[in-house]
Order: C-alpha cells, then structure tokens, then sequence
C-alpha cells in the first residue's frame, strides 16, 4: 500500500533527470524543425501534437521506455511531421488530403445551408463571429470562411482592388 503514495526516492530522482533530458530533446527537436510544427494547428497538427506529449509523458514515467528510444520516438513524429507538411506546401492533393480546404459558410449576406451542415456550424457562431470582428450588420461581410485550423474568417466588403482572398474556398456544392 506503500507505493500508492510513495514510491522512493530513486523514482523521484529519473523523472527529474529524465524529464529534463527529455524536455531539452524535444525543445531542440521542435527548434530544428522550424516554426510550422508550433503553428497555429489544424486537425493533423493537432494529432502529432497530442502524440508528442503522449511520448513525452510516456519517456518520463514508465521506467521501461529509456531516453534515447523516447528521443527517436520525439524525432519519428517530428519527422513525419516535417515530411507531411513539406509535401503539402508543394502538392495541393497532399494539403487537401492532411489539412482539408476552408469552406464557405455566408456569402454576401447569404448562409450557405448545405456548407454549415456539412461543417455542422450554426448560423448563431456565423454570427458570434461576425459580431466579434466588430461588425454588427451582416451586409457588411462579403463572407464568412470556416478555416482548415476550425477558425472563422470574416471577409468584409470592400471595393475590388486586386486578387480576391477568396480565390480557392470552396461555395455552396
């Protein structure tokens, strides 16, 4: 009953050395791979970060798993990670495939039915959206984008100046 609450002294000791080991090796891992695996995440970064911090704490507290096989396992999944996104950046089946396409929820003024079902968004967060971008009538937003990261971009009207922001969201089906 003893060890429920205690389990000495030495076990106290490896994760303070390991999780500082451990710590370091990811901070230098995820330094080396470049600002785009601490972006801001979508669903696929969201994964690979879950599955870090899952070896992370795994590495600090199962005396089975030594730190080097806790470093290749952190630099496997920033590996992939980089070779993912690296793909991605060069081919748009890649991107499509790992981070989807942003959708159209509202388009002048307009909710597109069919998008927010498929998004499973209601037109009251289309609307907390646009009220939060400190906007209060909706003819003002040319349209309102559910982005790849579950964001909501709120695109106002302004007059044609250039290449539209909208170019490559997909409308209404």
């Amino acid at each position: 009953m003893e060890l429920v609450f205690f389990n000495g002294w030495s076990s106290l000791f490896r994760i303070l050395i390991i999780g500082l080991l451990a710590y370091a090796t990811l901070i230098l891992f995820l330094r080396l791979s470049g600002n785009r695996t601490l972006s801001k995440m979508n669903a696929f970064d969201l994964i690979v970060t879950v599955a870090l911090g899952s070896t992370l704490a795994t590495v600090l507290l199962s005396k089975d798993v030594a730190l080097v096989d806790g470093a290749v396992a952190l630099a496997l999944l920033i590996s992939l990670q980089f070779i993912i996104t690296w793909t991605s950046v060069r081919f748009r089946w890649v991107r499509r495939l790992v981070t989807g396409e942003p959708l159209m929820l509202l388009y002048k003024g307009e909710f597109l039915l069919t998008s927010l079902r498929k998004a499973r968004v209601t037109q009251d967060e289309v609307l907390s959206a646009i009220r939060s971008s400190g906007l209060s009538d909706v003819s003002a937003v040319e349209a309102v984008v559910l982005e790849t990261d579950g964001s909501l971009s709120i695109v106002k009207n302004q007059a044609e100046s250039g290449q539209s922001s909208l170019e490559g969201v997909r409308g209404p089906s």
